[in-house]
């Protein structure tokens, strides 16, 4: 058994280290059977799957975001803001970086922060595998502060466009956009770029006709969403097309210059904004706690109760996971792998509390859906629960594609909360523009 009153810290307020914080919050933080903790260096939650609506201004964060702080309050578990970055896994200790605040200076110090038992949530970020001009010239989608960083860009890049036309008519000025990566965030932006272009002309841009946006969305492989099965990709490609959307597949960038993209045939592909958005990784830094075993990816290697190799008392669940199933394959870096994740080391850290034995964690695919912003959806259900999948497409695809927001909401506020924040939803739209305008 553990400490009677143990610390139980979360590293990572992602999908699955929020919704942990959440359950164990309720079964231990609020009897005072142990201290939850959550860290993440931001103030506010955003569920990653939405990034791409943050970065086009179809979700305003100060509306949408759920605040740590006052999430910690109301279920159970406290909240430090504070960004990981040391691991010393013999004196049960974490090290956060010291905070500056908006002009650089010094907050707060270094602190170090002792756990009884830790769980490592710090999810991933985009893989731009050392390509030369990438991290310099794109733009990423990683994180809120990314998204908002390339919304205010399109949106600057919007009002340009649109004022040149006003004042020259006949001027050949336009906007172009590339995109690296043809999996679901790629694919979901180009359809939600679409979207929002044409929502300016109710916001008095009425001079940015769709002729004037061209978006390139690039993919080295032989087909974009390579993951999912041909039906769902071919699907994809066909309504991006449909949108106006030029795919360009079997397509590998060797460089980014500050005009556009060089691919390895020695083609340039000239854009005005780039964005990366291909292959995944856990950030370069947990690389240094030496206590883990990594994948290529840097994920760290996991048994099957979700335990780091190697490691006591040291949890990982959600991208940085890497945790091998029976047929040999691992668990993709998907959100309902995190949720599921997140309910089965709820049940067993309370199971170990108890002096109870633990159930080994098991991944069920409930199959993949890809959004196409406002015109349709594409994907698969069911998945490996009957041994067959269901395809399904349009109004009953995006349907199911937005229950899957919506379940997430349930795990961390609860279903009535959930039908409340759904209703708020709908009376704000009525009130508040369809898309963030600063």
């Amino acid at each position: 058994m553990i400490n009677t009153h143990p610390n139980i810290v979360i590293i990572g307020g992602g999908a699955g280290g929020l919704e942990l914080a959440t359950k164990l919050g309720h079964k231990l933080g609020k009897s005072q059977r142990a201290t939850i903790t959550l860290i993440d260096k931001n103030r506010t939650h955003i569920w990653k799957p939405l990034l791409h609506e943050v970065a086009t201004g179809s979700l305003d964060t100060s509306l949408d975001g759920v605040s740590y702080s006052a999430h910690a309050a109301k279920h159970g578990f406290q909240f430090i803001l504070g960004e990981f970055n040391a691991l010393n896994a013999e004196s049960q200790t974490i090290t956060l970086n010291q905070l500056l605040d908006e002009n650089g200076q010094l907050l707060i110090p270094p602190r170090h922060i002792r756990y009884d038992e830790l769980v490592i949530a710090v999810g991933s970020v985009s893989n731009d595998f050392n390509t030369p001009g990438v991290s310099q010239y794109c733009y990423f989608l990683d994180s809120q502060s990314q998204a908002e960083r390339f919304q205010h860009a399109l949106l600057d890049r919007f009002t340009r466009v649109h004022q040149m036309a006003s004042e020259e008519p006949e001027s050949s000025n336009h906007l172009s956009i590339a995109i690296v990566g043809g999996g679901a965030t790629g694919v979901e932006l180009s359809a939600e770029l679409i979207h929002v272009s044409q929502l300016l002309k109710h916001y008095g841009m009425s001079e940015f006709k769709s002729t004037k946006l061209s978006i390139r969305l690039i993919e080295a492989g032989p087909s974009i969403l390579p993951l999912l099965p041909k039906r769902i990709s071919d699907a994809a490609r066909k309504e991006l097309k449909n949108l106006g959307v030029t795919v360009l597949e079997g397509t590998q960038v060797s460089e980014a210059t500050k005009t556009g993209f060089i691919t390895k045939q020695g083609e340039t592909i000239g854009a005005d904004l780039m964005i990366w958005a291909a292959g995944v990784k856990v950030a370069d830094f947990i690389k240094t706690m030496d206590c883990f075993e990594f994948t290529r990816n840097n994920q760290i290697l996991v048994d099957e109760y979700l335990q780091a190799k190697g490691t006591a008392h040291i949890y990982v669940l959600g991208d940085a996971s890497a945790c091998q199933q029976p047929d040999g394959s691992f668990v993709p870096p998907r959100a309902q792998a995190a949720h599921q994740m997140a309910s089965n080391l709820a049940a067993n850290i309370v199971a170990k509390l108890n002096g109870k034995s633990l159930t080994a964690f098991q991944y069920h695919d409930h199959g993949s859906l890809v959004n196409l912003a406002r015109y349709s959806a594409v994907g698969s259900l069911m998945g490996n629960l009957t041994g067959n999948s269901m395809y399904v497409e349009g109004k009953l695809a995006r349907l199911m594609y937005v229950s899957l927001y919506r379940m997430h909401q349930s795990a961390i506020h609860g279903p009535v909360k959930t039908v409340g924040l759904w209703l708020c939803e709908k009376l704000m739209r009525s009130v508040r523009p369809k898309m963030k305008l600063h």
